[in-house]
């Protein structure tokens, strides 16, 4: 993982265990994730589809709108879908996080690097059947003001061991220019040092993704509610 608040979120969920191996969703306080928040969804996983719940503000604009109901799916090309399925099946089976690393295009073609993470939640009941998502851009933001992403490329993923060296300490801080692996064409301008929501132009100051959060935690014996 690169990103400072992909690590805290792996961290959050790793301290709502409790000496489980997965967290309930009824267990999430958003308070404790008001910072990422606008950044965080909600993703069911249940009948072999990966559905939005629910997702932050900055997350619906990025993507051109709201996007609960939609299939999580759906901007991704062909080969991505296929391995992004194989990762997240087996995220469940394991009850461990997924980092997602991949590469955003709005329909003027206009790049930036994604990185999400997908941590197993269950939902009232034994095994999991949902993820708490955190997706965070590692480039600079401003080719997306007033655009959306209409197309994703997945470039690397890999299952979040809690032995992983290094895993709890934020990645060192990185900046300028540089050369994509998968795509040498590609440059990408990264930003530097702190957490994206404190320089994300998109960012809102409040986010009713808490407020839904926190109600469907309250409500999470009722499935059909969210």
């Amino acid at each position: 993982m690169k990103h400072r608040n992909s690590h805290f979120a792996v961290g959050y969920w790793s301290r709502l265990r409790h000496g489980r191996i997965t967290p309930d969703q009824a267990d999430i306080d958003p308070k404790a994730l008001k910072r990422l928040l606008p950044f965080v969804f909600l993703l069911d996983a249940r009948g072999g589809k990966f559905t939005y719940r629910l997702a932050g503000t900055t997350l619906c604009q990025r993507y051109g709108g709201e996007l609960r109901g939609r299939d999580f799916l759906e901007q991704w090309d062909a080969p991505s879908r296929v391995k992004i399925v194989q990762m997240l099946r087996q995220s469940l089976q394991a009850r461990t996080p997924v980092c997602l690393n991949s590469v955003g295009s709005t329909e003027d073609c206009r790049m930036v690097e994604i990185e999400t993470v997908l941590m197993p939640i269950t939902f009232g009941a034994d095994h999991p059947e949902r993820f708490l998502g955190v997706a965070q851009v590692l480039t600079d933001t401003l080719p997306l003001a007033g655009r959306a992403i209409v197309f994703e490329r997945l470039v690397t993923s890999k299952l979040v061991h809690e032995d992983e060296p290094g895993k709890d300490a934020p990645p060192p801080p990185h900046g300028g220019l540089k050369s994509h692996p998968h795509a040498p064409h590609l440059r990408l301008v990264v930003s530097r040092g702190g957490p994206e929501a404190d320089s994300d132009p998109l960012r809102l100051e409040a986010d009713p993704f808490g407020t839904l959060l926190g109600l469907a935690s309250n409500t999470f014996r009722h499935p059909e509610t969210f």
